[in-house]
């Protein structure tokens, strides 16, 4: 019985939540994320701006092992 009761319940949140994601699409023309953080473009990231420089910040002289 416990089961039944239970899985009503699922499908009342699921019923809600659809309509919610569906009024929300209506007003804002798209699904908004509201757990992920969105990062300013003007923002500094050192990580970012590393990744776009392509030259590296030492240059090994490469000779053969023989030499």
């Amino acid at each position: 019985m416990k089961q039944k009761k239970k899985h009503s319940v699922m499908e009342q949140v699921k019923a809600a939540r659809k309509q919610s994601r569906e009024e929300e699409i209506q007003t804002h023309g798209k699904s908004i994320n509201y757990r992920k953080v969105m990062e300013s473009k003007k923002q500094y990231n050192r990580k970012k701006n590393k990744a776009d420089d392509e030259v590296l910040p030492y240059l090994l002289p490469l000779t053969p092992k023989g030499e």
